[in-house]
């Protein structure tokens, strides 16, 4: 425990950015991800992510750790649809074990994936597992070569660079004992179940301590699909935006996005297709205090 707490502590000195410093707020130079705000009921978005990587015969990795099991099979329900899609590749990867998941063996399927993707539960359980280890460093490589790397509920908020809600005690404080994500989104935190659990005020106290940070809230059986340095918002709900240095002209500290719509996370800027890419209206740039 006491060597996750020093990984932990110097990748959090890395994250946090010195006062006078503008982060960059990125996505992945290559590669795509599929970010979802738990309760996946949508088709749709199972199938956007086959797509990305390569169809249903991809090879597809699935880490179920957050649940908490001690193992998992087959027949585990976290698959099921995968299956239902037509995925026909599938292998589970698990570990509680940090050096088993720093070794070439436990490796060797996310070598060969297309794309891999992290089942839900609690974040701080996929941070100690996998945070700065061989594995974390081949999902920055699958990323490299064009993969896809998608999660849902916990298997969201791993994929940003700050870890809300990874307080090993429980899920309902923001900034806990684990705060390091695999950062696949620089500069970013994400939360999930927004508006189902009513979080949408959470991700203020995130933002508050650390302006620089970009905070994005996303609802159930609702996606972002980030390619490069901006995302389009799939499914059924919203997603919401927190940013320090904007905020509705109402002075609203947050706003949220439809289907449909994008963000660029350099400009942090959103916009509604239409022929052209046109701003969103209401939302101004002034900081909060």
């Amino acid at each position: 425990m006491r060597l996750r707490a020093l990984v932990a502590a110097a990748a959090l000195a890395a994250l946090l950015v010195p006062a006078g410093l503008q982060a960059q707020t990125t996505g992945p130079a290559t590669g795509s991800l599929v970010i979802v705000g738990g309760n996946m009921q949508d088709p749709a978005i199972v199938e956007r992510f086959l797509a990305l990587a390569g169809g249903k015969d991809a090879p597809i990795v699935v880490i179920p750790t957050a649940d908490g099991a001690t193992s998992y099979d087959a027949f585990w329900p976290g698959l099921r649809q995968f299956k239902e899609a037509g995925a026909t590749r599938l292998t589970i990867l698990h570990t509680a074990d940090r050096a088993e998941a720093d070794s070439e063996a436990f490796v060797q399927p996310i070598t060969e994936a297309r794309g891999v993707w992290f089942g839900g539960g609690r974040q701080w359980r996929l941070a100690d597992s996998y945070l700065n280890t061989r594995t974390h460093r081949e999902l920055e490589a699958l990323l490299a070569r064009g993969g896809v790397i998608g999660g849902s509920s916990a298997g969201a908020t791993i994929q940003g660079s700050y870890l809300a809600r990874g307080d090993t005690k429980n899920n309902t404080i923001m900034m806990g004992d684990h705060e390091v994500g695999l950062g696949f989104v620089k500069n970013v935190a994400i939360d999930q179940h927004l508006l189902r659990r009513n979080r949408q005020f959470d991700l203020i106290e995130i933002i508050e301590a650390h302006p620089d940070l970009l905070g994005i809230g996303i609802d159930e059986n609702t996606a972002i699909i980030v390619r490069g340095n901006s995302f389009e918002v799939m499914g059924a709900g919203y997603v919401a935006i927190y940013d320090h240095g904007a905020m509705l002209d109402s002075g609203g500290r947050f706003y949220f996005l439809s289907p449909g719509q994008r963000f660029n996370l350099e400009t942090r800027e959103a916009t509604q297709p239409v022929e052209t890419d046109r701003p969103i209206g209401r939302v101004v740039k002034k900081d909060w205090r």
